[in-house]
């Protein structure tokens, strides 16, 4: 009956009540409505003589006269005029709010959002969802997903912290396999997959997965675009991925029971010391109560249906694939790409260029396209460095692989008059001269040990140890010109020092 007929109704058993001589105060307490209500339609009776015995009761026209219905009766056949168009919306799962600024901004819609809201609310109360039981052979499908574990103390950090709890569900025996995780990121996800392989001693045909990031990277009901570490791993156990359309996660019902079911009867009342502890416990619970109880949909034990179910399963294979998280990176002007935290190098005419970082447990592989541009160890500490002397840029390159000890040796190469030169410079305790001393080392490639020496012994004679001393001697090819007289910079320096024109005598000065 709907909203309108039942209030009509309603009126008219309160009407009746009053006929018979029933109290005000009676009929509020039979609950048919408040003591307010029917002192209100007490008095409409009383207007319109319904209270007398001798006429008919109203019909509901006489009473839509005087009573409005719950729904408003401007506002709810104004959004009838819509009907069509809100349940279109409905069923595409947008809210009210949204329906209600829509019909506003199209359809220039006058009514209240409340109106809106119970239109909507009556379409759904009215709508049926249909299903169907899937079927499923044996060893043909699996169902993985996660849900929310106990908080539990770290075992390395020992702060309390949130887990998950991963399950797979053999789709007609009902056996699972679960584990207590830190983590949904892309490793954990293929290191219980193949965990649950090995619990099964199996693999079955098809994997029936959620949209979770670490197994599809963008959901779609037609195309979905599954994460590539995840594609690889599925080639190498041979099975099949098959997402479940957005928003539609009865298409995996099974695991969904699964996961409530290790939450409401595994979790509770279980003291667990960690995250180690916590799967030691688990293990033993699903072998000694989930697999031998009376399932409630086979009406069997699914550790009885397994025992038909696994040789069905696809054989483990004989070389287990890597387990390898592949991600987008980019190199960075430092010719280092990042991945958790650590650097790897990759060539620097890459730099600014989108590559694909491998990262396996042991191994880091860089590639632009298909091609293998660079292979690193695996490093865990957060903010460690792998560096390879040939992907950095020649001059980074120089000034890394030519330090104080290279230079040092080099200058002993070329002669005594260089080596005190690099000694003098390396040797300073206020500025860093390395920079300096590599390039008077690389003078020597275009002029040679012998002139590059005679330029050295000029500049200490001088007593100029600069760079730029030495490469302008080189350039102006002064390097074995003559060597002024001893006498004469003492001479030079006695006009400076003792006979300057404004040198005072030290006489005056002692004066």
């Amino acid at each position: 009956m709907s909203n309108r007929r039942f209030e009509m109704y309603q009126y008219r058993q309160i009407i009746f009540r009053l006929r018979q001589g029933e109290s005000i105060r009676g009929i509020a307490h039979a609950k048919l409505a408040d003591r307010k209500k029917v002192r209100k339609v007490r008095k409409i009776a009383l207007e319109n003589g319904w209270l007398n015995l001798k006429i008919d009761l109203p019909t509901d026209d006489e009473l839509l006269k005087f009573f409005k219905p719950k729904g408003s009766l401007t506002q709810l056949p104004l959004a009838s005029l819509y009907r069509e168009l809100i349940e279109t919306w409905v069923k595409q799962g947008i809210q009210a709010s949204t329906i209600h600024a829509a019909l506003q901004r199209q359809h220039g819609f006058m009514g209240s959002y409340n109106a809106i809201q119970r239109f909507v609310k009556d379409i759904k109360s009215k709508s049926t969802t249909v299903t169907m039981m899937l079927e499923f052979q044996p060893g043909e499908c699996a169902q993985v997903d996660f849900g929310a574990g106990p908080q539990l103390v770290c075992d390395i950090t020992g702060v309390i912290t949130k887990t998950w709890i991963f399950v797979m569900v053999l789709a007609w025996s009902r056996h699972m396999y679960a584990e207590i995780v830190l983590r949904q990121d892309v490793e954990t996800w293929l290191g219980c997959h193949r965990r649950a392989f090995e619990w099964f001693n199996g693999v079955p045909k098809k994997i029936t997965i959620d949209n979770a990031k670490c197994a599809i990277t963008k959901a779609c009901y037609h195309d979905p675009v599954v994460q590539r570490s995840y594609g690889d791993f599925a080639v190498g156990y041979g099975f099949i991925i098959s997402a479940c359309p957005p928003y539609d996660p009865q298409k995996k019902g099974r695991v969904e029971s699964g996961v409530k079911y290790v939450k409401n009867c595994f979790v509770p009342l279980r003291v667990f010391r960690g995250l180690s502890d916590s799967n030691q416990q688990l293990k033993p619970w699903i072998l000694e109560i989930a697999g031998n109880r009376i399932h409630g949909s086979t009406h069997e034990k699914p550790l009885t249906l397994f025992q038909t179910e696994h040789p069905l399963l696809k054989p483990l294979p004989d070389n287990p694939p890597e387990l390898a998280v592949w991600e987008k990176v980019k190199l960075h002007g430092n010719c280092h790409a990042q991945f958790l935290k650590c650097y790897y190098s990759a060539p620097y005419k890459l730099v600014r260029q989108s590559l694909w970082l491998r990262a396996s447990e042991t191994t880091i592989r860089i590639y632009q396209d298909n091609e293998l541009v660079a292979i690193h160890p695996r490093l865990f500490r957060p903010g460690a460095k792998s560096t390879l002397n040939e992907h950095l840029p020649p001059n980074a390159l120089a000034y890394c692989m030519h330090d104080a000890q290279w230079c040092l040796e080099q200058a002993k190469k070329v002669g005594a008059h260089c080596d005190c030169i690099i000694q003098t410079l390396l040797s300073n305790s206020v500025v860093d001269y390395l920079r300096a001393t590599q390039g008077i080392i690389g003078l020597q490639k275009k002029y040679g040990n012998a002139r590059l020496d005679a330029a050295c012994r000029r500049a200490l004679a001088f007593q100029s140890s600069h760079y730029q001393t030495i490469k302008s001697i080189l350039q102006q090819g002064l390097e074995y010109a003559p060597l002024p007289d001893q006498d004469a910079f003492d001479a030079l320096t006695e006009a400076y020092t003792g006979g300057g024109r404004f040198c005072r005598k030290t006489s005056t000065l002692l004066q």
